[in-house]
């Protein structure tokens, strides 16, 4: 049958060149959610348990009523499969091989995002995907991603912030995300990030756009909008709410209602946005005209094709089942091996109420140490037979949580340290003791960095590529890292430079122990 005799959609039920791609395809998506069950789960989790995500919930239905409410304009166009969408589908079931490896959920949930969107047109043709672009485009919606833009964000709200209440005539002294003014002390926290209104702007706004407008220029200038103005939004609503604890004596807006005031002054910027959005749309097309197939000779069953695409899929899960059998899955015994070197001799650790916030290592080392009356601490953190739950790369370990009470992360930046083999790039941290904590005025020059498979790196993305490719070289995933820390009593400089001599003398019995452990 050719595109041209396609049976208009005027014929009632389902048209009969639909009715065995169409089963094909839910076919093929019920495989892709039994196949990837876990990352699905994981995904609906997240949605059930984050109010940032929670919107994820809606995604789905608001998707498959997008398409039905094209079903009469689909009738006319002849589903066919797709071989170059199988292929890219290649390309996504690796991202889900490589995020699996590394026990990165925003990659395996992305991936299989993907997997889904590309099983269109590899089972019903390209001319199907794109006369669906908007609604498989806004799947992606229910990926939860957004965690990566909170230090930036919250960090623009500190700033407007600072600047705003500098700008009414109040003094402000700040370090890192905290920040005292006269009437009292105030925190920039995730909550503040402004995140949650950002992801639910624009996905709202995108929905907004795609519905009320048909030119492709106010589709993007009001998406645009629905991204600046929650961001504006925040900053102004972070600012207003510092005011008025700032004048009520923080009798109000200090507590629950800083949250009820937060989503009433968001809600109602958002209705004024979609308000005068509004007053430009633009007539809806008729929903209940055929779309026309192009092309020659479709609708052609192509075996070959759904071959391809059964091994496409099954493939990642037959790479993970073999290396997870070749995985190490003993405990780990994390000992260094020999004593401190070059006049160095075990001692208690600086500020011992502190400690790095990796979540739930395999094993874990705490150790101190002195020379000339400078004080080291060392902390390890020894990662094995990663998941989700266990991982060395996460958005959740850091050296101070935003929501620590105690500690505050004031300043960051990088450094080198000779650790053995030459000099490494290492993170470099300046810690301090809350100011409504009960540790004083203490600080902390703290130097962290990643040991993979051998290999010292302080980027997360480098320990991330580095821990995949181990995995898939039959290496296994043992990584760590490494925190050295020690008291600022006068300067930065004097501090670094008792870290430099530390790892200098004992880089090299560190990183052995770690082999050792590995080898174990």
């Amino acid at each position: 049958m050719s595109a041209s005799m396609a049976p208009s959609s005027s014929a009632p039920g389902l048209p009969a060149h639909w009715r065995r791609p169409l089963a094909l395809l839910v076919l093929t998506l019920v495989a892709l959610l039994l196949l990837y069950r876990e990352t699905a789960s994981a995904m609906v989790a997240i949605w059930l348990r984050s109010d940032t995500y929670a919107h994820g919930l809606l995604v789905p239905p608001i998707v498959l009523w997008l398409v039905w409410r094209q079903r009469r304009r689909l009738a006319g166009l002849v589903p066919e499969p797709s071989p170059t969408a199988v292929v890219l589908m290649l390309g996504a079931a690796l991202l889900w091989l490589l995020g699996d490896l590394v026990a990165v959920n925003a990659a395996t949930q992305l991936a299989l995002t993907m997997l889904v969107v590309l099983a269109v047109p590899a089972v019903l043709g390209w001319q199907v995907a794109w006369a669906l672009l908007f609604p498989l485009g806004f799947l992606f919606f229910a990926v939860p991603i957004g965690d990566f833009m909170m230090p930036r964000l919250m960090e623009w709200t500190a700033d407007f912030t600072v600047l705003a209440l500098r700008m009414s005539g109040i003094p402000v002294y700040r370090e890192g995300q905290q920040f005292v003014i006269p009437s009292g002390h105030w925190s920039v926290v995730e909550a503040c990030s402004g995140i949650r209104y950002l992801i639910a702007s624009v996905t709202v706004g995108a929905l907004f756009a795609y519905l009320n407008y048909q030119s492709p220029r106010r589709r993007v200038l009001f998406v645009l909008v629905s991204i600046l103005v929650p961001i504006v939004a925040n900053w102004l609503r972070a600012y207003i709410i510092v005011m008025l604890g700032h004048y009520s004596g923080n009798t109000i807006a200090t507590g629950v209602d800083h949250l009820i005031y937060g989503w009433l002054f968001f809600g109602i910027v958002i209705m004024l946005m979609f308000a005068i959005g509004a007053r430009w749309s633009e007539p809806s097309p008729d929903m209940k005209q055929p779309l026309t197939a192009t092309g020659g000779a479709a609708g052609r069953f192509r075996p070959a094709v759904l071959l391809a695409l059964v091994l496409v899929v099954l493939a990642p899960h037959g790479v993970v089942w073999g290396l997870q059998h070749a995985q190490n899955h003993a405990p780990p015994q994390l000992v260094l091996q020999g004593s401190l070197q070059d006049g160095w001799q075990a001692a208690e650790r600086p500020s011992a109420d502190w400690k790095p916030a990796f979540q739930n290592p395999s094993a874990e080392l705490f150790q101190g140490a002195v020379k000339n009356g400078q004080p080291v601490g060392l902390y390890i953190g020894y990662y094995r037979s990663q998941n989700t739950e266990r991982k060395l790369v996460s958005s959740s370990n850091q050296l101070v949580t935003y929501s620590d009470k105690d500690w505050a992360e004031v300043g960051a930046g990088t450094a080198s340290a000779p650790w053995p083999g030459g000099t490494v790039p290492v993170r470099q941290a300046e810690l301090r003791a809350s100011l409504v904590g009960s540790a004083g005025a203490v600080r902390l020059l703290a130097w962290q960095v990643y040991w993979v498979n051998g290999r010292l790196v302080a980027s997360d993305a480098l320990a991330k590529v580095h821990g995949a490719l181990s995995r898939l070289l039959g290496h296994g995933d043992d990584s760590a890292v490494v925190v050295v820390y020690t008291p600022i009593a006068d300067t930065g400089a004097r501090a670094q430079e008792t870290l430099t001599a530390f790892v200098q003398a004992n880089g090299q019995a560190i990183v052995a122990g770690l082999q050792q452990t590995r080898q174990r």
